[in-house]
Formats: C-alpha cells, structure tokens, sequence
C-alpha cells in the first residue's frame, strides 16, 4: 500500500504489474513521481519534513507506505534514520533508483500488520508516519484499527504517530448525488465515488489516448477525525496534536484534511 491518489495521478502506461503489489504496481510505479505535480512540489514537501523531524527528535522514524521515497528521502537527507513498510516492490524499486534510496531499509508487507526487520525493531522508533491520504487505502475499519495497533507496537515510549488525511467532502454531495467529479478535460475524466452507508468511497479515472478509452479504479474507506482518535485509543495512543497542515494551521470546521498526531505515553 502507497500513498493515496490525487489529481496528479499519472496515466497508466502499458506495463504489467505484479498481483502482489495492489494497486500501485509496476505500471503506476513507473511513472509515479510527477515534478509539476502538487504533491511533489517543495511547498508540499519541506514543511512535511521539517515537522517530521522535529517529531522525530534525533531518533529513528517509520513510514507506512514508504511507495517511491517522496517524504523518506529528505527526511533520510535532514540525518533522520528511515525505515518503510510497503507492500509493492514496483513502487520501493523506484525508490531504489534515487539518490540515497538504495540505503533506506524497507520491509515488504502490508503496512496494518507488517512488523519493521531491520536495523530498528518495533519499540524502538521515536515517530512513524503515514501521509496523504493512505489510511484511506486500508478499506476495512478492522484493519484501520490494526493499522494504530501495528504503529503503537512500533514506538518506544513518548514516540509520535503522525497521519496526514483529507476530510471527507460529504458537503459537496446534493441529496441523491453519489459522484463528485474534480477533474475534466478533453482526455480525462476523474471522479470519487461515495457509498455513505458503508463509509467507502473510490476514485476514478478515464482517460482517452489515441482514440481508444481506459478506465481504472482505487477504493478507499474514507473516516473521520472522531474515528481516528477512538482507534488510537484503542491501540493505547492519545491524540497530542491536530493541524490542518504540515505548519501547524488551525484545524477548523472549514478545514479540508488534517495531519494529526497521537503519542505513546510513557508510563
């Protein structure tokens, strides 16, 4: 599991993927890092690593989903020790790739229940973290839930566990809408895709290359700010902090996601 879509999702190009990897194989892998995309851009990216390694404070940190090494790289550049947990091999190659990548040690596996092997073991790090959205690509509340679990067992007391989430739009939805569309161009059509009962969602994306169609499809279990803190307590965190971004804006009622912090306690 790799960090959740967004309007920079790269067309799909034709290369196989391996079962194994999810959604984020070798054909998302292979095109993944966008430079003119938002999320890769230094605004997105520094204030995310600079608040992460305050959090760290000199000791080693954890990242779910590290995918391609976009948050983990500079953060490994800053001195932080960075391990990952991911569960596709096509997104860590590419990390491999990178300048620095080849010494990040990575464990494969799902993220909700994969324990770090490496040079750090569970209660050893100061901070783990699971940015842009990815909580939403563990599509059970079961696993969510495992997920704060796994993150306790790896932090040694005082320690951090920082999520990055949207909130979700259900304002935007009309009585009777279940779709709301935020990309539409003469090539591409995408979409997120409701199911309010249930608390999942999906997003969506056509695209038109050379006269000929192609759909794909990423599911989610979108969940709300209570939620996340009832798992936390759950899994014996206590929630420290909660910003609307990485630099510690206001969380507020007009607030379209969240980075959230739970601490270990140390008694």
């Amino acid at each position: 599991m790799t960090e959740a879509s967004d309007s920079t999702t790269p067309t799909t190009p034709d290369t196989p993927d391996a079962p194994e990897d999810g959604y984020f194989g070798a054909s998302v892998a292979a095109t993944y890092d966008d430079p003119e995309g938002r999320m890769f851009s230094p605004a997105a990216v520094d204030p995310a690593v600079d608040l992460l390694a305050e959090l760290a404070a000199g000791g080693p940190a954890l990242e779910f989903a590290i995918g391609t090494g976009r948050i983990a790289l500079p953060l490994a550049h800053r001195g932080v020790p960075v391990h990952g947990i991911d569960l596709s091999r096509a997104m860590v190659e590419r990390m491999r790739e990178k300048e620095g990548g080849a010494e990040l040690p990575v464990t494969i596996g799902d993220f909700a229940t994969t324990r770090a092997d490496g040079p750090y073991k569970p209660g050893d790090f100061t901070l783990v973290y699971l940015v842009f959205n990815t909580i939403m690509n563990v599509t059970t509340q079961e696993a969510q839930v495992a997920c704060f679990r796994n993150a306790a067992a790896h932090l040694a007391p005082g320690g951090t566990f920082v999520v990055e989430v949207g909130v979700p739009d259900l304002r935007l939805l009309a009585p009777g809408q279940e779709a709301v569309p935020w990309q539409v161009t003469p090539t591409r059509w995408a979409f997120d895709h409701y199911e309010v009962a249930t608390q999942s969602m999906s997003s969506n994306y056509i695209e038109v290359e050379g006269g000929r169609g192609s759909y794909r499809s990423i599911p989610f279990r979108y969940v709300w700010p209570a939620e996340l803190d009832l798992m936390a307590q759950l899994a014996g965190l206590r929630l420290r902090d909660r910003w609307e971004g990485w630099k510690g804006e206001p969380f507020t009622n007009e607030s379209e996601k969240h980075v959230s912090v739970w601490e270990k306690p140390r008694d």
